[in-house]
């Protein structure tokens, strides 16, 4: 079937507050314990009055508990209360943080909630991406399909800023919102369409999309109405480019195989998203 190519794009500036380059990803939620750790020496600080409370030692894995509504540390095999319900870790500068096994930039947030511990990190939106790109797309995929997944991902996070707020972060790292898998993820190609990308986002009657994806739609992209309870502006039914391909995810919005495909016919990463996303234009994230 032959397709439009679109040669010339719109941009369009938005004009945020810094706060919305920041954002807080659930990584635990509601755990008995959890085990954490840094590459570098780090500061243990009071998430509530930003005073330092202990200095981790490097490469060492330190247990956290909830403690009668303030949190508890493991050191040297004895526990030692922490007397505040909120913590922040912060690695030394170019440090990674570690927590389920994973390395992440940016920093850890660790609050008790209700007598159980909820993990997030918090991390600029550009480096958050560089762990959302490779989880969410194979690292081997053309390098266009994987410029649309970032810009596609960046429109999503940007837009649902804030869905999790009752767990006191922006996002889960799982597929219900977005697969990320932190600094370990990361690989020089999808960090590359991150950084290609930077600032860019698909927008629709002048404000940022929630972007949707699936892996697969069968063969033919849903409306919005078909799989939930109203259309959308933005989102459309057309030929999905992944025939062949077992339909996998909900089929509304961009088609992750049919991007790849689409890359391997000659078509750049916005082109691909203009095929994807109806009545859209990209707009750039300006401080």
């Amino acid at each position: 079937m032959g397709m439009r190519k679109f040669s010339i794009f719109c941009f369009i500036y938005l004009f945020l507050t810094a706060p919305c380059f920041a954002i807080k990803i659930g990584l635990q939620t509601h755990v008995g314990k959890t085990f954490v750790g840094a590459s570098t020496k780090a500061q243990l600080i009071d998430g509530k009055t930003n005073k330092l409370l202990y200095e981790m030692e490097k490469m060492k894995g330190y247990e956290l508990k909830p403690y009668k509504g303030n949190i508890a540390i493991k050191i040297n095999g004895q526990y030692r209360k922490i007397k505040t319900s909120a913590i922040i870790i912060k690695p030394e500068e170019k440090g990674f943080v570690s927590v389920k096994r994973k390395w992440y930039r940016g920093h850890l947030k660790i609050i008790n909630d209700h007598n159980s511990l909820t993990v997030m990190n918090d991390i600029p939106l550009e480096l958050y991406l560089r762990g959302v790109v490779p989880s969410e797309m194979p690292s081997g995929w053309e390098h266009e399909a994987h410029k649309a997944q970032a810009i596609a991902a960046r429109s999503y996070a940007v837009a649902n800023m804030g869905k999790r707020g009752k767990y006191g972060y922006d996002l889960k790292d799982t597929p219900e919102d977005q697969a990320y898998g932190g600094a370990s993820a990361e690989t020089v190609q999808t960090n590359n369409a991150v950084t290609e990308t930077e600032g860019i986002v698909l927008v629709c009657q002048g404000k940022i999309v929630p972007a949707y994806y699936s892996a697969s739609a069968g063969g033919t992209t849903k409306s919005a109405s078909q799989v939930w309870t109203h259309d959308l502006p933005f989102i459309k039914s057309v030929p999905s480019f992944d025939d062949g391909v077992k339909k996998n995810g909900h089929g509304v919005g961009m088609s992750q195989h049919g991007a790849n495909n689409l890359a391997k016919r000659g078509y750049n990463g916005y082109q691909i998203l203009k095929y994807f996303y109806a009545n859209t234009k990209f707009a750039k994230l300006r401080n």
